[in-house]
């Protein structure tokens, strides 16, 4: 991402701006979505001020094996720390491997490594496509069903809320579809 960012953005004329463009948070290499990128020192100090007060809003949806609970909090550790997640399923399919796909919303309240593949493998619901997390006899897909979708944040200069979304990946939706037929001709 960082090679390609000053290729891809508009340099900044402050006094303080960054030689290059600086991702001011992570997302896990196979992990899709939304990123906040700083081109000034003082964005980058601000922006990870309000990454470590919490003050940043991030949410993620996933496809998950099997059928998850309506809704939930995780609250486990993750290399002795606290690790908090929000999880909403939003759609549950029949699938004929592992029985079902679900669907679902996160809001990681924590910003651990690799936290929601965690959480989620922990709660016996691992995310399609996850080879590091998942066990062998789940539903193996190419790529990573994991995409951040929405990000809030107060703008380091002006002061204002910052909301940016994005929709939810049409593959998600086409590969729900996709099994559910191979579902319903196959049972």
């Amino acid at each position: 991402i960082e090679n390609a960012l000053p290729y891809n953005l508009k340099a900044s004329s402050e006094k303080d701006a960054l030689n290059f463009p600086k991702p001011v948070h992570r997302l896990d290499n196979p992990t899709s979505g939304i990123l906040v990128i700083a081109k000034t020192k003082f964005a980058q100090i601000k922006l990870h001020q309000q990454f470590e007060k919490k003050i940043i809003q991030k949410e993620y949806h996933a496809i998950v094996i099997g059928k998850i609970p309506e809704s939930g909090v995780i609250n486990t550790t993750i290399k002795n720390q606290t690790a908090n997640t929000i999880f909403k399923r939003i759609k549950t399919i029949q699938a004929l491997q592992n029985g079902s796909l679900s669907l679902v919303q996160l809001q990681p309240k924590t910003g651990r490594t690799h936290q929601l593949r965690i959480h989620l493998s922990g709660l016996g619901h691992p995310i399609v496509g996850d080879k590091l997390y998942a066990t062998k006899s789940v539903m193996m897909h190419k790529g990573l069903f994991l995409c951040a979708t929405k990000i809030q944040f107060t703008h380091p200069v002006i002061q204002e809320k910052m909301n940016f979304e994005i929709e939810i990946p049409n593959k998600f939706y086409t590969y729900l579809e996709r099994e559910s037929k191979r579902f319903l001709k196959y049972q």
